[in-house]
């Protein structure tokens, strides 16, 4: 019986490397124009409404941004937790945690109005954020528990402790019974770009800021190199004098910290209240983004606008042509496999053999 292996390559090639990224958006689309062909759909329209049309006005630029801040946040944090080898899956979670910590000045404390609120919303979101990252990495080097599931699992804690809070203890008292919270005065909303021309806030200035700031720190530290060299060789990094155990925490609690201020800056910036749902997957997307842009931070930024459009274009998709919204949702699966599958042909050659029984069961037979 045949088997396929994958067989690392001795030296893999550094153009296909950077094109990578682009064949995998090539062989998404050509993957999507026979899915829409599949559902009865003109493919070119269809591809028209997902990329080109949420480009053709200004307001959408600004619903662009709004949608890319948080995915650029969230995977710029993954990056630091997938280059040190600490499978965060859990951003999701975070994201929300984070929304709910930053929002408490402004929900239970509403006549606490000064202009310290909002930078203070922000710390409490991040510290949000940031301590419930720190459960799966305690977990981790606790317990040696799977970070993947402890991390997975904390999304669907921290999902229905929102849905408790607003439908319970945080529920507006003037609200006619809506699960969601008061809204956010003044004083607790995100300040707008360009408040002439869209509603685009200050959470995508946070989403650049925060890339740059990781990149720096990624390619121009001592904390950058020893986050790679205990994602790639642990023993060499303990050697090195580097803890694995803090590694940990700090890739955890990097990343939860950058989901938290995600979340509080789209409650605070696109939505201005607390919600049973603040979130379309935006935690779960970003893993798509984070290996998207290679993790890279500026590559980030690049996928994170990608994606960002894939959202808006299956909006357009649902209106225009009567998609629905899960197609938007295998465009982006699509997404991943081909930039995951296109990385494993680069490092790996598929060979096939036959196992050595086999083989020499074959050669006795004929020698008999």
């Amino acid at each position: 019986m045949m088997r396929i292996e994958l067989v690392k390559r001795p030296q893999h090639s550094v153009l296909f490397s950077a094109l990578s990224p682009f064949i995998a958006f090539g062989l998404t689309l050509v993957a999507g124009a026979i899915l829409f062909a599949i559902l009865g759909k003109n493919p070119a329209s269809a591809l028209y409404f997902y990329f080109i049309d949420p480009l053709t006005e200004v307001w959408s630029l600004h619903e662009l941004a709004i949608k890319a801040a948080p995915l650029i946040l969230i995977a710029v944090g993954l990056s630091v937790c997938f280059l040190s080898n600490n499978w965060n899956i859990g951003a999701e979670g975070q994201f929300v945690m984070g929304a709910v910590a930053g929002s408490i000045l402004p929900v239970l404390f509403p006549e606490f109005q000064s202009w310290i609120v909002l930078p203070l919303m922000m710390l409490m979101g991040i510290a949000g954020g940031a301590a419930y990252g720190a459960i799966p990495a305690w977990l981790k080097v606790r317990f040696s528990t799977n970070e993947i599931l402890s991390s997975l699992m904390l999304v669907y804690v921290a999902q229905l402790f929102l849905d408790w809070l607003v439908r319970g203890p945080w529920r507006n008292p003037e609200g006619y019974n809506f699960p969601e919270t008061r809204n956010f005065h003044d004083y607790a909303v995100l300040p707008e770009i360009l408040s002439s021309s869209g509603r685009a806030h200050w959470g995508f200035l946070f989403a650049l800021i925060a890339a740059v700031v990781l990149w720096f720190l990624l390619s121009r530290t001592l904390k950058g190199f020893e986050i790679k060299l205990l994602g790639q060789s642990p023993r060499a990094g303990r050697f090195a004098g580097f803890s694995s155990s803090k590694m940990v925490f700090f890739a955890f609690m990097t990343a939860g910290g950058l989901a938290g201020l995600a979340g509080i800056s789209e409650v605070a910036g696109a939505i201005g209240q607390l919600r049973p749902v603040i979130s379309p997957g935006y935690g779960f997307t970003a893993i798509i983004v984070a290996f998207l842009g290679r993790l890279n931070p500026l590559g980030i930024v690049a996928a994170g606008l990608v994606l960002a459009l894939s959202y808006l274009g299956g909006e357009a998709a649902q209106i225009s042509i009567g998609v629905s919204d899960k197609t938007a949702r295998v465009f982006q699966g699509m997404l991943l496999f081909f930039v995951l599958a296109s990385d494993a042909l680069i490092h790996y050659q598929i060979r096939i053999t036959r196992p050595q029984t086999e083989r020499t069961g074959e050669v006795s037979h004929g020698n008999a």
